[in-house]
């Protein structure tokens, strides 16, 4: 199974790109995430074309989490499945493919530490956790992918010098992200490339930072230790931030292979 979680950044002005995009790597399973549509502008026929089962969970012009399937989607459950207050904003999406279950996650950008947002995007990876916990178990093969907004460690950015005191790197984000990994899941790219630097899924569109390889990693496919076991491939498909008009995202990409 190969698996590809992207941050389109609006599906509405990128939508021929993930189309030439997927016809070209077809993968078997994709998370979307920031749609940027409500349900019914999203574009399901589009994917159908192409071999793609689809459900969307979105609020129109902010947030929107997506799965796209050519081996089944059942099950699906849109948001939290805690039993208390929904969700804000549409940011998980969890269904079942192949069997293997799948969460499409968006999670909150912080803006800045201190601010409301920032204690919401704590709150919203407990709750994720929790999530996990209820609806999971960490000894089948789950999978956990998108833009976490959450820099793991300093060799995931350009220059940790740069982000002092802001978001996405403070000991509480990576701690909440640590708890959510404590669950049962496994960063397989970083552990496939230990040491290696400089290997980014997301770079600003302002200042050249693309070209001058200035960005973060921040989007990343975690799984259970039993797909984890069968880890085959793990890549930045950074081609695809490449062109006119990209996402300022690259989609990653993991493959698994039989029991």
């Amino acid at each position: 199974m190969l698996v590809a979680t992207w941050n389109v950044n609006s599906l509405k002005a990128r939508l021929p790109r993930v189309e030439d995009w997927l016809a070209q790597t077809q993968p078997d399973v994709v998370c979307l995430q920031e749609t940027k549509l409500s349900d019914p502008a999203f574009p399901a026929l589009a994917f159908s074309a192409l071999g793609y089962e689809s459900v969307h969970h979105g609020q129109g012009q902010w947030n929107g989490v997506a799965i796209l399937s050519r081996v089944g989607v059942e099950d699906t459950v849109f948001g939290f499945a805690d039993g208390i207050d929904a969700d804000q904003d549409a940011r998980l999406l969890s269904a079942t493919c192949d069997g293997v279950r799948v969460h499409s996650v968006y999670v909150p950008n912080g803006r800045a530490v201190g601010h409301e947002h920032y204690y919401y995007k704590l709150s919203w990876l407990g709750r994720l956790r929790n999530h996990l916990e209820q609806t999971c178990d960490p000894s089948d093969d789950v999978i956990v992918a998108g833009d976490w907004n959450i820099i793991p460690t300093d060799l995931d950015v350009w220059d940790p010098a740069k982000f002092e005191g802001a978001t996405h790197v403070t000991p509480e984000e990576r701690a909440a992200l640590g708890e959510v990994i404590a669950w049962g899941l496994v960063d397989t790219f970083r552990e496939r490339y230990a040491d290696a630097p400089g290997l980014y899924s997301y770079y600003d569109y302002t200042a050249g930072h693309f070209h001058k390889r200035e960005g973060m990693r921040i989007d990343y496919v975690l799984s259970s230790a039993s797909l984890a076991e069968r880890s085959r491939l793990d890549l930045v498909d950074r081609n695809a931030r490449k062109g006119s008009k990209p996402s300022d995202h690259a989609p990653v990409l993991a493959s698994y292979g039989c029991d």
